[in-house]
């Protein structure tokens, strides 16, 4: 079967939903299927970032995602002729441009019976920019999106619960009407460091030593995912005594979203505010085996989303996969596998007192910390790329 896989970002350009659709692809290639990329066309900037060694080549490219992306679509599908088109939506990526969300009706129209399934992921159901004071109709054309697919996806049960009221039975073997199907993320980071990965020498280039406590952050940077907390956190633990540092992993911005340079800047200044210059430190955006070593080398990652921990955050699979003691915040909804004080350490809040306490608390209790590590490595198999690519191929084999 032949597969498009359109996505508004694609390694080397900097993002987790590129990440997620080159190892989809690369997943879904190794179950014997034949996929295609489409994606927006890599700054400069990008080009020159280090990207995965395995990253697949983009087969078409545009520009921006605005309406004249609709014909490449259409001359791509001509193209190509995939059986499917899976479509990875995050407004962000797409340009906060509505032009994606209007795509299925436009294929409809243009390419009649002869137009392939169609199935969108959603990673994220944010709307798009239409025009000032759009009000509703920016999330009519979210549901206009998903209402018009073949088959739509979720990565966390939020996502799902909500595609379900707007009118998407649940996928469950066989498809009934336009079923929505929740299928989560995994890791984007295998754990995988470089071949002469000593995890003392690894410590050691921050100048830290066995007794020193290291947490990690992974990921960019914005509201939505705590850094002020992180930071209040750190300065907490160090008005202690304790030996706190942080180590903050990959790159910060990213390609898509133009509000985290600002937000990122506004952390910098937290930190240089409360004197925690030489307890933060940066590796900058790296190569996946250097951040699989970076992530060895910590003690606990924290990872403070405002909104709750979910299955739709890449930086927590990469955590689980690598066998660290995760400290969280309490997910808005249940996670199936989660278990609190077992694979993950779950904080009411995400406030510095509650954080500072719980690293406390892992980095004093020696069976606490072995057994979240062992935990999380065991919960990770549940998220493997593998049977990722698997459910997606059951769900479009069971559409009509």
């Amino acid at each position: 079967m032949t597969i498009l896989l359109l996505t508004g970002e694609f390694p080397p350009q900097q993002g987790g939903v590129g990440d997620y659709s080159n190892l989809l692809a690369q997943a879904l290639i190794a179950q014997g299927q034949r996929v295609e990329i489409m994606t927006t066309r890599p700054a400069a900037a990008d080009v020159q970032a280090p990207a995965a060694a395995d990253a697949l080549r983009p087969a078409v490219t545009v520009a921006r995602w605005d309406w004249s992306a609709w014909s490449a679509v259409v001359a791509a599908i001509r193209q190509i002729q995939p059986a499917v088109v899976l479509i990875q939506y995050q407004t962000a990526a797409f340009g906060l441009h509505p032009a994606v969300n209007l795509l299925p009706g436009w294929l409809r129209l243009r390419l009649g019976r002869r137009r392939p399934r169609l199935i969108t992921t959603f990673h994220d159901l944010k709307f798009p920019y239409l025009f000032p004071k759009a009000g509703p109709l920016r999330l009519a054309a979210v549901r206009l999106l998903a209402q018009q697919s073949d088959a739509a996806i979720a990565t966390n049960v939020e996502d799902w619960q909500a595609l379900q009221r707007w009118g998407l039975p649940p996928f469950a073997d066989r498809a009934a009407g336009r079923p929505v199907a929740m299928i989560p993320i995994g890791s984007n980071i295998a754990c995988a460091p470089p071949a002469a990965f000593e995890r003392d020498a690894w410590r050691g280039a921050w100048r830290l030593g066995h007794n020193d406590w290291l947490l990690c952050y992974f990921g960019f940077l914005n509201a939505s995912k705590g850094g002020d907390a992180l930071i209040a956190c750190l300065a907490r633990l160090v008005q202690e005594g304790r030996p706190a540092h942080l180590v903050m992993i990959g790159g910060q911005v990213g390609s898509s979203d133009p509000t985290n340079q600002s937000y990122l800047e506004h952390v910098r200044r937290r930190i240089a505010g409360l004197g925690l210059q030489g307890r933060v430190h940066w590796t900058g955006f790296v190569s996946a085996d250097e951040v699989s070593a970076h992530l060895l080398a910590a003690d606990v990652c924290v990872l403070p989303y405002q909104d709750g921990a979910g299955r739709s955050r890449g930086s927590l699979m990469a955590g689980l996969a690598h066998g660290l003691p995760i400290v969280t915040t309490q997910p808005a909804a249940p996670l199936p596998g989660f278990s609190d004080g077992v694979n993950v350490y779950f904080t009411p809040t995400a406030s510095a007192e509650t954080l500072a306490a719980a690293v406390s608390d892992i980095m004093t209790n020696p069976v606490l910390r072995t057994r979240l590590a062992s935990g999380a490595r065991t919960l990770s198999q549940q998220y493997t790329w593998p049977a990722i690519a698997g459910q997606h191929l059951r769900l479009i084999e069971s559409l009509p």
